[in-house]
């Protein structure tokens, strides 16, 4: 077993805290509205969104996967942070364990903001993650913040 870390960066011209209140705190509803061809439903498992809540995100047909479950690490509304992994389900595949993220946004001095993702890959075995294996959750992700961001921009009292 190893763990592999990777990040990415993502500018945008939204505060972080109207960033932060769409992709983390009302995602669960947000989401499935913005993109409802590729993400049905997140359902909460376990708690209110607070740490140690749990949530499943359920996949329409075009996705590849049918869903994933992740728990809430930690969220920190004061800094814009949030830390969460991928428990279960079809991404992990049998070659993983886990995925940690942390996201994180920052402001930038043109009133946007910085959003920086690191991920930390946990395998089974001796299987070792390479980035460009990670290119495709990579660019799905930066598609979903630019989405959100559009949406944001259309609606400047939504989050504000």
């Amino acid at each position: 077993m190893g763990v592999t870390t990777f990040t990415h960066e993502f500018s945008s011209s939204i505060a972080p805290s109207r960033m932060f209140k769409a992709l983390i705190i009302d995602s669960k509803n947000l989401i499935p509205k913005l993109l409802p061809q590729f993400v049905k439903d997140v359902q909460v498992i376990q708690g209110e969104g607070e740490a140690g809540s749990i949530e499943q995100v359920n996949f329409n047909e075009a996705s590849p996967f049918k869903y994933l479950k992740q728990r809430i690490d930690e969220v920190d509304k004061e800094n814009f942070i949030c830390k969460y992994t991928m428990i279960e389900g079809d991404p992990l595949g049998d070659k993983l364990e886990s995925i940690a993220y942390e996201v994180k946004f920052e402001a930038t001095s043109d009133g946007g903001c910085l959003c920086k993702m690191t991920s930390h890959y946990k395998t089974n075995g001796d299987f070792e993650v390479q980035e460009e294996q990670v290119k495709e959750g990579k660019e799905s992700t930066i598609g979903i913040y630019k989405v959100v961001e559009s949406y944001l921009l259309e609606n400047p009292q939504v989050y504000a």
